[in-house]
């Protein structure tokens, strides 16, 4: 049985290039976030050496290396989300955790997203983050989802 989107991607399910998985097709060139080597990492490795929360922490590298291959085989929208993922891995996670808040229907004025949007750019270099908040903001004031001022 095929579906649209297995025809769409050339009914394949890894990039034309070969190289997903990426653990097994490029595990010389994948680090975790603390700038280990993925290779370097094992159970048994965890066990006995000092290996932090970091070491397990997918990097900026990895997760755009997967949104080629999400792209190349014909997922545009994953490719996004892995890319602004990839953007996210500068932001602190209390800030993270903060936008999570920000970004529920009914917590924010339309400032207030810009004013987010203005900070992942200028403090996170994280544009295509920005540009989301800019569309969940717009979209929020079309359907009265902002936060409504008190009189």
């Amino acid at each position: 049985m095929t579906d649209e989107r297995s025809e769409e991607r050339g009914n394949t399910s890894h990039s034309s290039d070969g190289d997903y998985p990426l653990y097994a097709n490029r595990d010389d060139t994948l680090a975790a976030a603390s700038g280990r080597p993925l290779r370097d990492l094992s159970l048994q490795k965890t066990l006995s050496e000092d290996i932090s929360s970091e070491d397990y922490s997918i990097s900026a590298e990895t997760l755009r290396a997967q949104a080629e291959i999400a792209r190349g085989a014909g997922y545009p929208q994953l490719a996004q989300n892995l890319e602004r993922a990839s953007e996210l891995t500068a932001v602190p996670n209390e800030t993270l955790l903060e936008m999570y808040e920000m970004l529920r229907p009914g917590r924010c004025s339309f400032e207030e997203y810009e004013a987010l949007a203005q900070r992942l750019r200028a403090e996170f270099n994280a544009a295509a983050t920005a540009a989301f908040v800019e569309e969940a903001a717009a979209v929020y004031r079309e359907r009265g989802l902002l936060r409504r001022e008190l009189e």
